[in-house]
This record gives structure tokens, sequence and C-alpha cells, in this order.
């Protein structure tokens, strides 16, 4: 029988609240927090995590020091990361590593473990890493809000990549990433349920309407620090915003470059459906436990409607048009809303009545 909440020994380690410092446990104690079927999340500088990863934050925001040729790469769960790390990482060592060849890093190594989180893979576990071996230009990644990353990282002249998406989709995914995540004896995360936190900003580093705003304020206020761009965007004119990156990047493509045709090699390489297909990312687990297979799904844009009913996909739109107005965004706003509602639409019910027979 499927129990409603899990032990802690059934839960994977990056879950489990008893396996942070005593420290941690003290300030877990003091935080405003919610209990889901998965977790608790706890409420922190304004945004919720989970105790593996706060604790990672707490090490990570006074021990990282930002050299000025990091490049870091932003984004709330689900939201392309795994992409964009192939894609970055791809651009800033193509000359050292060779696209066509068959011992390219990408094909021996999941793009996760590649440009490492900051948080739950450097700093978690109470550890501080020495990271002054890793060569110029180092990359990391985060899900940190803007407002919480480490102060070195506001105070040196390293660069910021936000990859925002349509929080539809980053809703849906998030949904059947938390369900692989779930130890087999506990039943389907249930999809209502898990849709009415998330409107109400508690979810993975949520609210994510905050998350967004944050690091576009900064790009209008810092583009030459803060380059913001939307998986929407990339997905349907892949070359120009490649380029883009590399220009941001310091790492332009040649003219040469660009008649070998080298654009599109690492468009091929780097595609989701290439990643998925690699063996290394269909078996085997990251250093932070994650099966390498759980950042893999679809990636499609609009898939939301396979899933959210027209007044769900109104609720989010209208949720995402008042903070727009709060936060006083205007002609030059991100785009959270990059695909229109339609109103005849019906989520498909076969998908949904297959993950629940799962």
């Amino acid at each position: 029988m499927s129990t409603s909440r899990p032990p802690h020994s059934n839960l994977p380690k990056f879950l489990r609240n008893d396996e942070v410092t005593q420290e941690c446990q003290a300030l877990l104690s003091t935080l405003p927090k919610e209990k889901t079927r998965l977790m608790t999340l706890y409420k922190y500088q304004g945004f919720w995590y989970n105790a593996l990863w706060l604790e990672g934050v707490l090490e990570c925001q006074p021990h990282f020091q930002a050299q000025d040729t990091d490049i870091l790469l932003a984004t709330t769960p689900k939201s392309g990361t795994t992409w964009l790390k192939a894609l970055m990482f791809t651009l800033v060592n193509r000359k050292d590593c060779p696209i066509i060849t068959e011992d390219h890093p990408l094909v021996t190594t999941n793009p996760q473990d590649l440009v490492p989180n900051l948080e739950f893979d450097l700093y978690a576990n109470n550890q501080v890493p020495d990271l002054a071996s890793f060569a110029s230009p180092r990359l990391f990644s985060t899900h940190l809000p803007f407002t919480s990353l480490p102060k070195s990282v506001h105070e040196s002249a390293c660069k910021l990549v936000y990859l925002c998406r349509d929080p539809k989709d980053v809703f849906v995914s998030l949904w059947h990433f938390s369900n692989k995540l779930r130890p087999q004896n506990l039943d389907i995360i249930a999809f209502e349920e898990t849709f009415h936190k998330y409107c109400k900003g508690v979810s993975f580093y949520g609210p994510f309407w905050d998350h967004i705003l944050g690091y576009w304020n900064e790009s209008l206020r810092n583009p030459e620090k803060m380059l913001f761009l939307k998986y929407e965007d990339m997905k349907e004119q892949p070359r120009l915003h490649l380029r883009r990156l590399a220009q941001f990047m310091h790492c332009p493509f040649s003219a040469k470059e660009e008649t070998e045709g080298v654009v599109d090699e690492i468009l091929r390489l780097c595609s989701f459906g290439n990643l998925r297909n690699l063996e290394v990312n269909k078996d085997g687990k990251l250093s932070s436990g994650f099966e390498n297979s759980a950042f893999f799904r679809r990636g499609e844009v609009g898939d939301w409607k396979n899933y959210l009913t027209a007044e769900m996909g109104d609720q989010l739109d209208e949720i995402i048009e008042e903070k727009k107005k709060r936060h006083g965004v205007g002609q030059r706003e991100p785009a959270l809303m990059p695909v229109e509602p339609d109103p005849n639409h019906r989520p498909n019910q076969k998908l949904i009545q297959k993950m629940k027979m799962k």
C-alpha cells in the first residue's frame, strides 16, 4: 500500500532534512515552512528552498569568491538549464574540445556535471571547495535569485546569463520532475495541489515571478554584465541567440568558423534530442545524486496545453500580469507569457492518466 508521506529512510539524500548540520537545523526552526508531498520547503530571504539546498546556499553566499572572468548561468529549475549548460560549455571550450569527436566531454559527461551548480553541487553537504584549480573562464550555474547571490558576484565583473521560460511549461516540467524524484512507495504527487502551491509561489526557488523579475531588472540596469535570454526565442531562432551568447561571453564566432558551419555543429551536438539519446544521459547518476535521465523529458514549447486547463492557464497569466504591474514593468518587459493561451484547447487527458498510472 502507498503511503501519503515517505519516511526519511526512503528519501534520496538531497531531499532529507536530517542530513543538514545542527546550525542549519537551528535556522530552519525559525523560518516559515510549507509541507509538500515530497518534502518540506523553507522560506529564506523571500524564496523557498528544501533543507539541504538551503545549507548549500548558506555556505555559498559568504565563501564563493567570484573572479572577473567567471560566467554564471542562472535559472529557475526546469527552465532549460541542461540545454544552456551544454551550449555554454561547448562555446567556451570549442578550441580545446573539437566538436566533431567521439570523446567530446558532452558524450561522456552530463552537462549538469560539466557546469556545476554552486549551492547543491559545490557547496552542498557543508563543504567549502577549493575552486582555484578551475581553468578560466570558470563556468558555474545557480538557481539563486539575484538578490541572494554571493556578495562577490555583485562586486566583481563576472558575467551573468539568465534563461527564462514560460512559467506554464516550467510548472508542468516541475511536476514531472518531482514525480521522478519520489520514492516508489509514495503516491503520485497531486497535479492540482502542486499547481495551487505554484500559484502561491511555493515551489523550488519560488516565487517564480520574483525570480524572473529580479534578473530582468538587473539586465536593464547593467546589460554589460547581465544577459537575459528566453527559452522560446532560443528554440525559434537558435543561431541568432547562440551568436549573441558567444559574443556576450567574449568568445564570438570567427568568419572561418561561420563558413565551416561551427554554429550548426554546436547546435546539433547540444540539441535536446542528441543529448537525450547519449548513453551517458540514459543511465547513472550525477554527483549530486540525481539520475542523469531525470533532466531529459520533452523540452518542447507549449507542452503545458496537454496538462493545464484553459482556466489554469488563465490563472497563471493573471498572476503574471498582476506582478508585472506591481513591479512597474513597462514596454521593455520580460516575456513571461511567450505562448498565448488558446481558449478552445483541452488538456490531453490520456497523457495525464498515463502519468497517474505509473
